[in-house]
């Protein structure tokens, strides 16, 4: 006879503590059984060393065992969620299913066929906002639209901010609610077709960053960030607990980055199309040149400009890169080289471990001047000058450039000038013909 039980369906939410769905979850008439799925929809697309994969397998292996201690365990699939589903309904007796919301294209429509399936098995679907502080329309302007440019959005953001909306959900309190159950299985990283990364990943001990923040933040030689991006993303850090202690440390710089990602999440929601195509659709009138010579000097951090090629090469050797710098690389591809940002952003998309749709696209968008409240075309970083402003002593170029400063270092592959002068040509032939 099969089991009674509600489930927790954990994705970008990996955390017992502080956590909406499965606080909900506890609530309820029936005890939880907490599930996670290698959706292989995902992870088909992934190259088989995805350090990514071996930190999320990482975090499950952690909640399993938390779990345990509890006397229940997390539930683990891999497969495709809809032939999962089928599979888990004829395991258990679900009354309901509980789950935090997803923002990115893919992860709405997988929710909507999820629970339009559910509804027909008479299986009560909720979802919860978790990942954000405030989301979809709960930041609007008079007018009810939304807004696209930062600046008024982060003041009402500020002024709508108060305790309610960043206190902790005390999940702890009802964990004698979570199902009891022997150890479940959990299939190998090898099972699903990857191999475990020997890549480090950044550990969560942000808070002494915190008072030199706005002073140090720009300077790539500094370990200076949070790092916190990694555990953003897949909800290792509730994001209630970050704003509480940027609001305790009076980190008012930190806290603004932290509605950066929310505005840009925001942005996604109501204009999805903005994942593949240009903000301002205007700007998908340029004319790239799309270089694949080029673009792999930028990617290999070849091009000859010290300071980008030390951030491709610290983005390949450790899946990060520091947040300047990746404004610099981004405006030196789509502006200097004429690169489609699409292709900046697809390779971001491979390589880093805190890569978010939302902040990626927009954060490339923003450097194309593509985006909602972007730089604008004319703006076209100065890499020399940016070297010298915020790595004056070369101390972040000679860490990841051993050659710099010898014959071995490549030479300029486009110069500052002419690269200005023929984006500037570029970007104004295709607004002025759209």
């Amino acid at each position: 006879m099969k089991k009674t039980c509600n489930i927790l369906w954990f994705r970008r939410d990996l955390r017992l503590e502080d956590n909406a769905a499965l606080y909900r979850a506890l609530k309820g008439e029936h005890p939880v059984l907490p599930l996670f799925i290698f959706d292989q929809n995902i992870l088909d697309q992934l190259p088989k060393g995805d350090a990514r994969v071996t930190f999320i397998y990482e975090t499950i292996e952690k909640l399993k065992s938390a779990l345990q201690k509890q006397g229940s365990d997390l539930l683990v699939k891999y497969g495709k969620p809809e032939k999962i589903w089928s599979e888990v309904l004829e395991e258990y007796e679900v009354k309901a299913v509980y789950t935090n919301h997803d923002y990115e294209p893919y992860a709405r429509e997988r929710d909507d066929q999820m629970a339009e399936f559910l509804t027909s098995e008479k299986i009560a679907f909720f979802t919860y906002k978790d990942q954000v502080i405030f989301e979809k329309n709960e930041i609007l302007k008079a007018d009810r639209t939304p807004y696209t440019v930062f600046t008024p959005y982060y003041k009402q953001w500020q002024a709508k901010l108060n305790s309610f909306y960043f206190k902790a959900y005390p999940t702890q309190k009802y964990f004698k609610n979570l199902f009891q159950t022997k150890h479940l299985p959990l299939p190998g990283l090898a099972d699903m077709g990857f191999e475990k990364s020997t890549q480090q990943f950044p550990k969560l001990s942000y808070q002494s960053k915190l008072a030199n923040y706005a002073t140090e933040r720009d300077f790539p030689a500094l370990d200076s960030t949070t790092h916190i991006g990694l555990h953003l993303r897949f909800g290792t850090l509730s994001i209630r607990k970050a704003v509480a202690d940027a609001l305790e440390n009076k980190s008012h710089v930190w806290l603004s980055e932290l509605a950066w990602r929310e505005f840009y999440m925001m942005i996604l929601w109501h204009f999805p199309y903005s994942a593949f195509d240009s903000f301002k659709k205007q700007y998908d009138q340029i004319k790239w040149r799309n270089d694949e010579t080029e673009f792999k000097a930028w990617c290999e951090g070849n091009t000859g400009y010290p300071i980008v090629d030390a951030g491709m090469r610290q983005l390949n050797e450790t899946g990060w890169m520091h947040n300047r710098v990746r404004m610099i690389v981004a405006s030196f591809l789509t502006k200097h080289l004429l690169i489609d940002w699409r292709w900046g952003e697809a390779y971001f998309a491979e390589k880093l471990l805190d890569y978010e749709m939302a902040s990626n696209v927009g954060g490339w968008q923003w450097a194309a001047s593509s985006g909602n409240d972007a730089a604008p075309y004319f703006r076209v970083f100065n890499p020399e000058l940016q070297m010298k402003k915020f790595d004056p002593k070369f101390e972040y170029i000679k860490k990841w450039i051993p050659e710099f400063g010898t014959k071995k270092y490549a030479q300029p592959i486009v110069e500052h000038k002419f690269a200005r002068e023929r984006v500037l040509k570029v970007y104004k032939e295709a607004l002025s013909n759209s």
